[in-house]
C-alpha cells in the first residue's frame, strides 16, 4: 500500500509514491536519486544521512519521509553546485578534508545547520557539535579545520 506525498526538497515540489512508513532516506535516495545522504548504520547513530529539515539537521534514516511534508528538505546536492559550492563545501575542499568521504555527507550538513546558528564558534564548539557524526578514516581535524575556515568566510559575507 503506497501513499502520494509531496516533499520540497532541495528547492523543488516533488510528488512521490512511497509506503506510509518510509523513511525520508529512502525516499530522498530510491525514489528522488540523490546520493548526498549515505545509509551508515540506520539508527540514527552514525550521521552519514544527515539532511536539513527546515533549518535544524535530522538523520533521515530515522525520520519518516511523511515528517518532511510542508517543510523544506535540503540534501548536499542542494547547498552548492561543482561549479559554485557553498562556502562550506568549498572549505571541507580547500581542506582535502575527506579521505574515504563516507562521512562527509553528514558532517557538512551537521555543520552548516550549526553554523547557521552559531557563526562565531570555537574550536571546542565545533567539536562538540560534531561528536555524534563518526569518521572512520581520521580526518577529524580536517574537517574541524574545515567549520573553522567555513565560518571566517562567514564573517566576511
Amino acid at each position: 500500500m503506497t501513499q502520494s506525498t509531496t516533499l520540497t526538497v532541495n528547492g523543488d515540489k516533488q510528488t512521490v509514491d512511497i509506503a506510509p512508513d518510509a523513511m525520508l532516506l529512502y525516499v530522498l535516495r530510491d525514489n528522488l536519486g540523490l546520493k548526498g545522504p549515505k545509509f551508515g548504520c540506520g539508527l540514527s547513530q552514525c550521521g552519514a544521512c544527515t539532511v536539513l529539515l527546515g533549518d535544524r539537521a535530522v538523520r533521515s534514516c530515522v525520520t519518516p519521509a511523511t515528517a518532511a511534508e510542508g517543510q523544506h528538505v535540503t540534501t548536499l546536492e542542494g547547498l552548492g553546485t561543482p561549479d559554485n559550492p557553498d562556502p562550506l563545501q568549498q572549505a571541507f575542499i580547500d581542506e582535502q578534508a575527506a579521505q574515504c568521504g563516507y562521512c562527509i555527507n553528514g558532517m557538512i550538513m551537521q555543520a552548516k545547520s550549526f553554523l547557521n546558528d552559531n557563526p562565531n564558534p570555537s574550536r571546542d564548539d565545533i567539536k562538540q557539535a560534531l561528536n555524534n557524526n563518526l569518521c572512520r578514516c581520521g580526518t577529524h581535524m580536517r574537517i574541524v579545520r574545515a567549520v573553522e575556515r567555513a565560518a571566517r568566510i562567514g564573517d566576511k559575507a
